[in-house]
């Protein structure tokens, strides 16, 4: 992480608003649109498995996981992870991401699942879902759905639908 001197704790209830601002800074409007945040919109993050990054006391970072099942699979949905512009390229994304897959490997979760960039999540044991083994309930890149295995083994035989824990249909 360069010089910048970061910590990197758990959310609290009296971080949700500073947290709000920055994803609306860094992500728009646009935000409540997509199909990742629309399975997040009615299930709470698990506080327990979010987590802020702070340079001195400023907000610098965020990263928060969510309750899913993959068909009748628990799972955890990674995101939103936002860092502040000025601060990325500094380490600090893929910080937050490390806490939150060590905790929740130690908390007994399995599996974790997001949208986004093989390349910067690659990094982080992510990879690419296997085209039509699981789906999001509306438009969804499949080149950009990743899957990390918390355990060996851990996405064989997973398929179906990804929706909110919450959400009892399939």
């Amino acid at each position: 992480m360069s010089d910048l001197s970061v910590t990197i704790r758990p959310e609290t209830p009296d971080d949700a608003d500073a947290i709000e601002r920055l994803h609306e800074r860094t992500f728009g409007p646009g935000r409540y649109a997509k199909t990742a945040y629309r399975i997040r919109e009615g299930a709470p993050h698990a506080l327990a498995l979010s987590f802020t990054a702070r340079i001195g006391t400023l907000l610098v970072g965020s990263v928060r996981l969510t309750a899913i099942r993959i068909g009748e699979t628990p799972a955890l949905l990674l995101g939103p992870l936002t860092v502040e512009p000025p601060f990325r390229e500094h380490g600090i994304g893929h910080a937050l991401i490390a806490r939150a897959l060590d905790d929740a490997r130690a908390q007994g979760h399995r599996l974790v699942v997001l949208v986004g960039d093989e390349p910067y999540y690659g990094r982080a044991g992510f990879k690419q879902v296997p085209k039509g083994s699981i789906v999001m309930p509306g438009p969804v890149d499949p080149d950009r759905l990743l899957v990390a295995e918390l355990a060996p083994g851990a996405f064989d035989g997973v398929s179906g639908l990804i929706r909110p824990e919450w959400d009892g249909s399939e």
